[in-house]
């Protein structure tokens, strides 16, 4: 993936299961030249541990955060475990901002070193219905969160419609990046929609997977045709390729999807209004 994506995100104890720490795999990423983004969940640590593991990443040189609540220990393979959540993911968007820009603990210690933190935080879009306003989208913007990756989102209508619904409400500017994945048959894509709260993937979809000769191949049709739909969309930012239990094939198709984001990037005015997505289009994966 090296020099294809923009950046990979290293998840944390991703599904409360048992997964090498989040920031080793992302410092390893760092010497490896690939830009990483350090999850870190409210799950699993006090705050005393989170502000440790920020203070650590800080040293290292990671930069990019996805703070995140985390999924409740009961959903995953050691039920019995005890959750933590000693704050929530506000609290830590409020806790890495405070570190960085004031140069201090919750304590109120000081800290000698600098961190240079880009903060981020998940969203999940929705089809909006009249008079919804994005109010934990905003508390987590006030809280110093500076973009959102999304759950998957299979639908550009959606998106375009929740994007739009976001600039009404005075969330403008802020890097939105969509959740999308190629499919490799109907039966994940309905585990997806049915099992992972908040993923949007249309019966359209479905039927398409369901009628392919090849599911698989059509799965990364899909996935690259939203590429280029959510690239003609003012207020996304980027895709967030994901590909839960097969990465085979991801550098092809992250490969192609950076350079139709490239193309989006650099249409001119004439052209529709992609333009107002400026050159900020950015492909992470997962």
């Amino acid at each position: 993936m090296k020099g294809v994506a923009d950046a990979i995100n290293v998840t944390d104890g991703a599904g409360a299961r048992s997964h090498m720490s989040s920031l080793a795999a992302a410092a390893l990423l760092l010497e490896s030249g690939i830009e990483p983004i350090l999850q870190l969940t409210c799950r699993d640590r006090n705050r005393i541990a989170i502000q440790s593991e920020l203070l650590a990443a800080a040293a290292l040189g990671i930069e990019n955060l996805l703070l995140l609540r985390g999924d409740d220990p009961s959903a995953g393979d050691q039920p019995d475990s005890k959750p933590v959540f000693d704050i929530d993911s506000v609290g830590l968007a409020e806790v890495a901002r405070r570190l960085r820009d004031r140069q201090e603990l919750m304590s109120g210690q000081k800290i000698a070193g600098r961190a240079h933190f880009l903060i981020g935080t998940a969203d999940s879009p929705i089809d909006p219905p009249a008079g919804w306003k994005p109010a934990r989208l905003k508390a987590k913007i006030d809280a110093g969160t500076q973009f959102a990756q999304t759950q998957f989102c299979l639908d550009a209508g959606v998106a375009r419609r929740y994007a739009q619904c976001l600039m009404d409400n005075g969330v403008d500017a802020f890097p939105l990046l969509i959740g999308i994945a190629a499919l490799r048959s109907a039966r994940s894509a309905r585990w997806i929609r049915d099992k992972l709260r908040g993923s949007i993937i249309p019966d359209a979809v479905i039927a398409r997977l369901e009628r392919a000769h090849e599911p698989v191949r059509e799965g990364r049709r899909i996935c690259l045709e939203l590429v280029e739909q959510l690239s003609e969309i003012q207020g996304v930012a980027g895709v967030h390729i994901m590909s839960p239990g097969d990465d085979s094939g991801l550098a092809e198709i992250a490969r192609e999807a950076a350079r139709m984001a490239q193309h989006a990037s650099r249409r001119p005015a004439s052209q529709g209004p992609a333009e107002e997505t400026s050159g900020a289009w950015l492909l992470h994966l997962q």
